[in-house]
């Protein structure tokens, strides 16, 4: 059984629900999980630092402000150093979400930041391995309608509650997104 953890980071609680759904599609595929929430002021415990060090595949998290993943993330991001110079996650599956308010909001530089940490640790990218939902007949609860490839990418409108968005279409595209690294980090672990 491989072991999945979840690092994050969610502001306002949309970010949460994805983690959430990330986390319950690598549990249906048989993976041992665990979420890891960034505080508000973006720090972990050791016991989550040691979490981490356990697993087989780290999924990292963060909301899209400004153009990039939030300042919280980021100070987790900076604090992995430690791991880094050791290349304690070398080799760990990795894989990244993000949500922000509109459909772009420019979430691929999230993905892009989360990605570049990763590669820092040397750590093997997953990506979300779904078609995208583009053609007439789309409609916007199909899996994977914000069409990445990178990472998983969610939509909750700027005044809607964690408990109206993200979508139930991003939701399943999330657990999708989770049973598909749950896989590789078993074939990983064979």
């Amino acid at each position: 059984m491989s072991k999945v953890a979840i690092v994050f980071h969610s502001g306002y609680g949309h970010t949460t629900k994805a983690a959430q759904a990330v986390e319950a599609g690598a549990a249906a595929a048989g993976a041992q999980t665990e979420l890891i929430q960034i505080s508000a002021e973006g720090t972990i415990s050791d016991a989550q630092w040691a979490s981490l060090a356990a697993a087989d595949a780290i999924v990292f998290g963060s909301p899209t402000y400004m153009g990039t993943v939030s300042w919280q993330f980021k100070k987790f991001a900076d604090a992995s150093s430690k791991q880094w110079f050791t290349q304690q996650w070398k080799d760990k599956i990795a894989a990244g979400f993000t949500n922000s308010a509109t459909m772009n909001g420019d979430k691929l530089s999230t993905l892009h930041t989360l990605f570049t940490l990763a590669q820092q640790h040397s750590m093997i990218w997953v990506g979300t391995g779904l078609m995208p939902a583009n053609s007439k007949a789309a409609q916007r609860n199909d899996i994977n309608f914000v069409g990445s490839f990178a990472g998983l990418m969610t939509q909750s409108p700027s005044d809607a509650s964690p408990e109206e968005g993200p979508l139930p279409g991003d939701l399943e595209t999330a657990k999708l997104f989770g049973q598909r690294i749950a896989q590789v980090a078993q074939r990983f672990n064979q």
